[in-house]
C-alpha cells in the first residue's frame, strides 16, 4: 500500500470530521441561527444522555465476546499508558505554559484523551480492503479488524468518561470560581467608590467607635478555642476527603456512557443474553437495531456541535499559539514514538498474540487526534467551550498527515 493510497485512506474521516464541523458553524451563525448557544446545550444533553450510550452499548453487545475480552487482556492496559503518558506530558505543558487555570484540565485531557472510537472504526477497514494490505484476507481482516475498533471505543469510554470527566469537572469548579473572584471585586471597587463620600466616612467612624475593643484575654480564649477546634476539623476534613474521593468514583461510574458500555460488555460475554439481542434468529432483535440507530446519531450532532462553538471559539479564545502547537506535538510527535516502544516491547516479551493488525490498533491508539467527548463534557459543564473547538480545530487539520506518515511507518514496521 503506498504512500498516497494510505493518505487518502487516512484523510477521508479527518475530511469528514471537518465538513461537518463548518456545516455546524454555519448553522451557529446570526444568519442562520438553527443551532445557537442554547440550542447546541439542549442537543448537548441529549447527546450525552441518549446517543452516546446507545453506541457504547450496540457496538460492544454485537462485536465483544468473553473470548475477546480474555484475548485481548494487554489493550486496557495500552489504552491506560496513552492517557498516563498523555496525562503527564498535557500537565508539563500546563506547568511550563501557564495558561489560565480553568484551561488546564481541558489541556491536559486533549493531551491524554484519545478519538478511541469512531476513527478506527473508520481506518481500520478501509485499510483492510485495499488492495496489498499487509494484514491478510479483506473479509477476515475488516471483521477482525471492526472488533478490534469497537473494543478499543468501549475501552477509551470508560477511561474518558471516568478520567477526562473528572479533569472537565474540576476545570468547571475552577472557572466558576474565578467568575466569583471576578464578581467580588466588581463589588469592592463599587463598595470603595461609595465609601469615598464624606457621609459614609461619618458614618464609618461612628461605627467603628460602637465596635468593642478585644482585650489580651479575649484574644488568648480565642486562640485556644481554635487549637482545640483544628485537630476535629482536620480529622473531620481527612474522613469527608475520602467519602467524596469515592462519591466521585461512584459518580463517574454512574454516567450514562459508562452504564451504556457496563451493559454492553454483559450482553456481549454472556452468550444467552447476547442471543436474545444479537443476530437474525434474535427474538428481541429490534432492541438492537433500535439503539443502534440511536447510536449512529452520536457523533455528527458532537461534530455539529463543536462547529457551532468554534464561530465563537476564533472570536474569544484565550488560548496562546504555544499551548495548540505543544498538544499537537505531544499527540502526534511523543506519544506515536512511545507507542513504538511499549508495543515492541510488550511482543518482545510474548505479551501480545501474533496478529499484526492487533499490534497495529495498539500502535495506532497512540497517534489519534483528540476524544470528541471531550467537547461534550465542555458543553455539559459550561468551561472552555470555545477553546476546545479551537484545539480541534488545529489539532483535527494536523492529524491527516500525521495519521497516514505514522500509520505507513507501522505497516513498514509489522512487515
Amino acid at each position: 500500500m503506498g504512500f498516497w493510497t494510505l493518505f487518502e485512506v487516512a484523510t477521508m474521516p479527518i475530511l469528514q470530521v471537518l465538513l461537518i464541523s463548518l456545516l455546524g458553524a454555519f448553522m451557529a451563525t446570526e444568519s442562520c441561527n438553527l443551532l445557537p448557544t442554547e440550542a447546541r446545550k439542549f442537543l448537548n444533553k441529549i447527546v450525552f444522555t441518549i446517543f452516546t450510550p446507545s453506541l457504547m452499548f450496540a457496538c460492544l453487545a454485537k462485536t465483544v465476546t468473553l473470548q475477546d475480552i480474555i484475548s485481548w487482556w494487554f489493550m486496557p492496559i495500552n489504552i491506560g499508558l496513552t492517557f498516563l503518558f498523555g496525562g503527564i506530558l498535557g500537565w508539563m505543558v500546563v506547568k511550563i505554559l501557564r495558561p489560565q487555570p480553568y484551561l488546564e484540565g481541558l489541556i491536559i485531557a486533549t493531551c491524554a484523551s484519545g478519538n478511541l472510537g469512531n476513527l478506527l472504526l473508520i481506518i481500520v477497514p478501509a485499510i483492510c480492503n485495499e488492495e496489498g494490505s499487509p494484514f491478510g484476507n479483506h473479509n477476515v481482516c475488516s471483521s477482525v479488524g471492526l472488533s478490534y475498533a469497537s473494543f478499543s471505543m468501549a475501552l477509551g469510554g470508560f477511561y474518558i468518561w471516568t478520567y477526562s470527566y473528572q479533569l472537565i469537572r474540576n476545570s468547571s469548579v475552577k472557572f466558576e470560581a474565578l467568575q466569583a473572584a471576578e464578581y467580588i471585586s466588581k463589588s469592592k471597587v463599587a463598595n470603595k467608590a461609595f465609601d469615598a463620600t464624606p457621609e459614609t466616612e461619618l458614618l464609618k467612624g461612628e461605627e467603628d467607635e460602637q465596635i468593642p475593643k478585644l482585650t489580651s484575654v479575649d484574644a488568648e480564649s480565642q486562640i485556644v478555642a481554635q487549637e482545640s477546634t483544628s485537630h476535629q476539623d482536620k480529622s473531620e476534613s481527612s474522613w469527608k476527603k475520602t467519602l467524596e474521593f469515592f462519591h466521585n468514583i461512584l459518580e463517574e461510574l454512574m454516567a450514562p456512557p459508562t452504564i451504556g458500555a457496563i451493559i454492553g460488555f454483559i450482553f456481549g460475554a454472556i452468550t444467552w443474553l447476547r442471543n436474545l439481542i444479537i443476530g437474525d434468529e434474535a427474538p428481541l432483535r429490534v432492541i438492537q437495531d433500535s439503539i443502534k440507530i440511536l447510536g449512529d446519531g452520536t457523533i455528527p450532532c458532537i461534530i455539529l456541535i463543536l462547529g457551532g462553538n468554534l464561530i465563537q471559539g476564533l472570536r474569544s479564545s484565550t488560548l496562546k499559539p504555544l499551548v495548540i502547537i505543544s498538544v499537537v506535538c505531544v499527540r502526534y510527535i511523543i506519544l506515536p514514538v512511545l507507542g513504538i516502544l511499549i508495543v515492541k516491547g510488550a511482543s518482545t516479551l510474548g505479551f501480545l498474540p501474533s496478529d499484526p493488525l492487533y499490534h497495529y490498533v495498539l500502535m495506532v491508539q497512540f497517534t489519534l487526534p483528540p476524544a470528541m467527548n471531550i467537547g461534550t463534557m465542555t458543553q455539559l459543564f459550561g468551561v472552555a467551550q470555545e477553546e476546545c473547538s479551537v484545539l480541534f480545530l488545529w489539532t483535527y487539520l494536523v492529524a491527516a498527515l500525521a495519521l497516514t506518515s505514522w500509520s505507513t511507518v507501522y505497516m513498514w514496521l509489522l512487515t
